[in-house]
């Protein structure tokens, strides 16, 4: 494990075995973590991304600690069709969960799911898993209508982050809010366009993340 950082925060860079491959990740690990949260980006995107890894900080200065996670190897990246292919993407998230459960600083605490853009899809159909308990999901511009009919599977209470400005994505939202039968919500950051780079916009994200990993994941520990 790496050496402290700020906050006791420990952070290290991981690869995570699935089936004759090997995906990237890395991991937080916070003093005596509440949860964990497992990031999963959207296309185009990576575990550096920089509006995932402000996100992350905050998460991790509240006590939970984070996987930020690149869903596929290297060679895999290569074909553009499997940055889009939601039921591989879920799979390994739900490798990552199961990982992360074995590890001794994540053993027997809560996971939570964010995902952003694609990565929400992908989120939310492995949160529908019935082997995966997951506790809580938080979608940032997310298009959560990629996981399908799998909505109505997803038991974990689910937040749905949208930009104001983001009308195409709004409306997609809203139709998967519809979907989904577990406790769920749909927050719109004023002003704010799919990415949310508009000043104050990102840190509305985190915050609203935070306060929400915090009370399911708290609750679930």
């Amino acid at each position: 494990m790496g050496n402290p950082g700020e906050h006791g925060i420990r952070e290290l860079e991981v690869r995570i075995p699935d089936r004759g491959v090997e995906f990237a990740a890395t991991m937080a690990v916070p003093p005596e973590p509440t949860g964990f949260v497992v990031f999963a980006h959207g296309s185009g995107s990576s575990r550096h991304s920089p509006r995932n890894r402000f996100v992350a900080e905050t998460l991790q200065r509240a006590g939970l600690g984070t996987l930020l996670v690149d869903l596929l190897a290297v060679q895999e990246e290569a074909d553009r069709a499997n940055v889009f292919d939601i039921e591989l993407l879920a799979d390994r998230l739900i490798t990552a969960v199961r990982w992360l459960g074995e590890r001794p600083e994540a053993a027997g605490r809560p996971i939570g799911f964010f995902g952003a853009s694609t990565g929400a899809g992908a989120a939310l159909q492995a949160a529908a898993d019935p082997m995966v308990d997951v506790a809580a999901v938080v979608s940032r511009g997310g298009r959560p209508d990629l996981a399908g009919p799998k909505l109505a599977d997803v038991r974990a209470p689910t937040l749905l982050i949208v930009g104001g400005d983001d009308t195409t994505v709004i409306q997609l939202n809203r139709m998967a809010l519809a979907q989904l039968t577990c406790p769920a919500e749909l927050e719109i950051v004023p002003g704010a366009t799919h990415l949310f780079e508009e000043s104050g916009t990102l840190e509305q994200v985190a915050d609203l993340a935070r306060d929400w990993f915090l009370r399911h994941l708290g609750s679930a520990a």
